[in-house]
């Protein structure tokens, strides 16, 4: 029976029986297979040594004394330490109701008395190979999830460490820019500025994409609700944004009913408004224009980015916001992506209790849209 890849002295079975030479018996059999075996001659004793031993099989005898196999197992079923125990009963009962009772019970298996050891040892060895599977795919789960972390917590040190530096450089070549004209510089130099400062620009903004996420993923963001003006909250990112449409030659139309008060982490807001506007500038042509709009519709506090960029293709719309694609692209003045801008936008929005969506046609532009409960 060992052909079915399992060691039968890594698992450890619970024979439950009233009857001493029933236990007996099993209990050589199991251990000719090499099976590590205890036994109880009770119900009581088969729940106590259930959750004291935590054995990976139990072999239960339905008719006891003092309490029933069904109810045995019920009572193991109801137990989070207990649920997963598999459970073979062991019953001279037979009939249709018998057997749906016991499934019914938390039962995983059937077997007759007086039981032939070849099926005794195989559904034994099925059984196990179920718990087999489970460990592995448990071993797996947990060794992915040391990965995840150790790769979230490595981002967020990445993240944190270089956020500062570059924010430094990123106000110097701001300022260089805001006191250097092409005419005191010369055409190329300037280029060259303007260059290096959006490049910087999207690095920060990827930095600070990053170390948000990754605190996402770890629960080490805690989002701080309060009653705050959407509209207030767009203006203020609108404001940096400035620079980037003079250089690109983009215009802004915000249509604004006025204030729109919501509950929200202001901070995770500021982000999702920040990278919907980014994308937009980032596949926006010179001479194009950007619209922000904002109204009250059921309920909800809505706002959409349009611009008349180059769109998305059908095929591309559905990898955009799914974490098993990270799907990225260029900009119109080949700007980097990392993909991640938007599952940060998602991650913040459902957070706040509100949804995302988008809509787009290729070579026309996009909209992407957001929602919040009204205050």
């Amino acid at each position: 029976m060992t052909d079915m890849n399992i060691n039968p002295s890594e698992y450890k079975i619970l024979v439950v029986d009233d009857v001493m030479s029933n236990l007996m018996l099993l209990k050589v059999l199991l251990t000719n297979e090499k099976f590590g075996i205890m036994t109880a001659s009770n119900g009581r004793q088969a729940i106590e040594m259930t959750r004291n031993e935590k054995p990976d099989l139990l072999l239960l005898d339905v008719m006891m004394p003092d309490l029933s196999g069904f109810e045995v197992a019920k009572t193991l079923k109801s137990d989070p330490q207990t649920s997963d125990v598999p459970i073979i009963f062991l019953t001279a009962l037979n009939s249709t109701a018998d057997i749906v009772k016991g499934f019914e019970a938390g039962g995983n298996d059937f077997i007759s008395k007086p039981f032939n050891k070849e099926e005794l040892i195989t559904r034994i060895y099925h059984q196990m190979s179920l718990v087999a599977a489970k460990r592995l795919l448990d071993d797996k789960n947990r060794e992915l999830e040391r990965i995840n972390s150790g790769r979230n917590q490595l981002y967020s040190i990445i993240a944190h460490d270089l956020r500062s530096p570059i924010g430094s450089i990123k106000m110097v070549l701001n300022m260089l820019l805001l006191n250097l004209g092409a005419d005191k510089i010369g055409k190329d130099m300037h280029e060259l500025l303007v260059t290096a400062n959006q490049t910087t620009e999207d690095v920060f903004s990827l930095l600070d994409n990053l170390l948000k996420w990754s605190k996402s993923q770890t629960g080490q963001l805690a989002l701080l609700p309060q009653e705050v003006d959407l509209a207030e909250i767009l203006n203020g990112v609108l404001e940096i944004f400035k620079l980037v449409g003079d250089m690109k030659q983009i215009g802004l139309e915000v249509k604004s009913c006025g204030p729109l008060m919501v509950n929200a982490d202001i901070d995770t807001m500021k982000t999702v408004i920040r990278n919907l506007l980014s994308n937009a500038y980032k596949f926006s042509s010179a001479g194009t224009k950007i619209i922000v709009s904002l109204e009250k519709k059921d309920g909800m506090a809505v706002m959409h980015v349009t611009d008349q960029g180059c769109g998305i293709s059908a095929e591309n719309q559905l990898k955009l916001m799914n974490p098993e694609t990270a799907y990225t692209t260029y900009g119109t003045k080949n700007e980097e992506g990392s993909g991640l801008g938007l599952l940060l936008c998602k991650d913040f929005i459902t957070r706040n209790g509100g949804k995302i969506w988008f809509t787009s046609t290729e070579g026309a532009g996009s909209t992407f849209s957001i929602a919040l409960p009204l205050a």
